[in-house]
Order: C-alpha cells, then structure tokens, then sequence
C-alpha cells in the first residue's frame, strides 16, 4: 500500500492498493506494448508478404540467362579474359584461364546475379596469379 498526501498536504490518501497494481501495470506497461505491437505488424505482414512473393517468381530461361551473362561480361573487367560459358536448364558452367585471382569469384556471383540456379566454375588460375596471392598473404601475416 502507497500513501500519498492531496494537493493541500493536509489528509492522507489511499492511491494504491495491492489489487490496483495490476491495472497500474497493465496501464502503464502492456498497453503502450500492444499498441506498438499492433502498429508494428501490417509493416512486417507487408514486408514478409512482399519477399514470398518476390520468392515464388518464375526462375529466367536459359536464353535470359545467357543474354543477361553476355551484356554483363562486355560491361566488366573479366570479359577481357576470354572466359567460355554455357548455360543448360539453369546451370551456368565457366571454361578459361586467368591471371587474376578475383576474377574467378566475379564470375560465378555474375551467373547468379543473372539468374542461374547453379554454377560450375572452371576457371583455372593462372600459376603466377597463385603466387602473387601467396606472397600478399605472406606480407599481411608479417604485418600483424
């Protein structure tokens, strides 16, 4: 039990009783809660709704595929390498040689990026490339 005085500081007044603390509580507490909760939801409904849609879309052709890989490999460094690839029931295989470690990687997140379910990299690395990164990773362990 909590007393408090009135405004004249003359008589004191029963505010809170035991069987008044959950209302107080509840009042206080879990409305404000579960109307942030309730403000909060259609956002997250809309969102989550908006990415299963996005989820269900029809995967791209082989054709979409292949031109969407053709453009982005004229626009991009690694299509100076000469890389060979081909595209069958959404599965992008790579072919070719490189002297640029990065340019692997690069090219099986373009695949992805186009659209193919999968992808078989086999872009060899060239010896020197291999070296070159050896010996980076040799000075970044030296500096530490």
């Amino acid at each position: 039990m909590c007393e408090l005085y009135d405004p004249a500081g003359t008589a004191l007044v029963k505010a809170f009783q035991s069987t008044h603390m959950p209302r107080v509580f509840f009042s206080l507490f879990a409305l404000p809660l579960l109307l942030i909760i309730s403000a909060v939801s259609p956002v997250l409904a809309s969102s989550t709704t908006r990415h299963a849609a996005a989820a269900h879309t029809a995967a791209p052709s082989d054709s979409q595929i292949d031109a969407t890989i053709r453009m982005k490999l004229a626009k991009s460094k690694i299509g100076k390498d000469g890389f060979k690839y081909h595209v069958s029931h959404g599965v992008v295989t790579w072919e070719g040689k490189t002297d640029v470690i990065q340019h692997k990687g690069s090219a099986t997140r373009m695949a992805h990026s186009a659209g193919a379910s999968q992808v078989v990299n086999n872009i060899q690395i060239s010896a020197n490339a291999k070296a070159k990164a050896a010996a980076n990773l040799q000075k970044a362990y030296v500096k530490q």
